[in-house]
């Protein structure tokens, strides 16, 4: 039979999703996990027998709704599956596929979130730019990519105090595509670009000083990838052990950025005196 999953993690550990060499990886923790279950021999096979996965995240980029399928036995149920990984990625969820499933292609959308720091941003300019890049364009200024980069694209801002958050809806995204759009999404808000630029990088190439760099990847996950042909059924053994972890490493983010906030409380006061 054929399974897919819907796969968690925390992206800033790992040097992206796609399997690497000498480097830890997403993609990597899977396969080794299949091998210690016995579903794929890595010595004999270059990867699990009808694998596919919805897409390759940069390093430091998280998901929540990652998916991949391959082939495997019944009792690979996402509670297996998971008890192999690492606490920071988490299989809760999946489903019975065809044999002809292919977890890239037959997305029918994917949509990823970026936050920003609401604090010294205006959220109607975010908008405004949101509205203006949304539509069908040629992203060239956009991506590294030279070719595949006409795209229909949806791009909605809503403000989540501390952050406002975007959220870019497409078929499927040229690299490094969404972190660009948060470069100028962020400059037109903070008042640092002109709203008016967007249409100079929507009407041709822009190269040099003049173009757009990536934002940082931290802030950004995949929150959604849709299959109109599936209804993923959740794990609550593995879903519940998911949301703990995740919530235990909140916890510790909360608290080495609180050192941090400390510390630097500390270095405004020392020069105050």
């Amino acid at each position: 039979m054929k399974r897919a999953f819907r796969i968690a993690y925390d992206g800033r550990p790992f040097h992206g999703f796609q399997r690497q060499p000498d480097v830890p990886t997403v993609e990597n923790e899977l396969f080794a996990a299949l091998a210690t279950l016995d579903i794929y021999d890595p010595v004999s096979e270059s990867r699990p027998t009808g694998y596919s996965a919805a897409g390759r995240t940069d390093a430091g980029v998280s998901a929540i709704a990652q998916t991949v399928t391959f082939e495997c036995s019944e009792w690979c149920r996402p509670v297996v599956f998971d008890s192999e990984l690492p606490r920071s990625i988490h299989v809760y969820a999946s489903t019975e596929v065809t044999d002809s499933f292919h977890a890239t292609h037959q997305a029918s959308s994917r949509q990823y979130r970026y936050l920003l720091m609401e604090s010294s941003l205006e959220a109607e300019r975010a908008r405004k730019a949101a509205m203006r890049l949304s539509g069908k364009h040629d992203f060239q200024n956009f991506s590294l990519d030279t070719t595949g980069t006409v795209r229909d694209v949806s791009i909605t801002v809503e403000s989540s105090p501390p952050f406002l958050v975007l959220s870019v809806v497409a078929g499927g995204f040229p690299r490094q595509f969404v972190r660009r759009i948060a470069t100028v999404i962020r400059g037109v808000a903070s008042g640092m670009r002109d709203i008016d630029s967007i249409d100079t990088l929507l009407a041709g190439p822009v190269r040099g000083e003049h173009g757009v760099a990536p934002a940082p990847p931290e802030p950004l996950f995949l929150a959604a990838v849709e299959y109109p042909e599936c209804e993923f059924t959740i794990d609550s053994q593995a879903h519940s052990r998911a949301v703990e972890a995740i919530e235990t490493q909140h916890q510790q983010d909360r608290l080495e950025a609180g050192v941090r906030a400390e510390i630097a409380e500390s270095l405004r006061a020392t020069a105050d005196q």
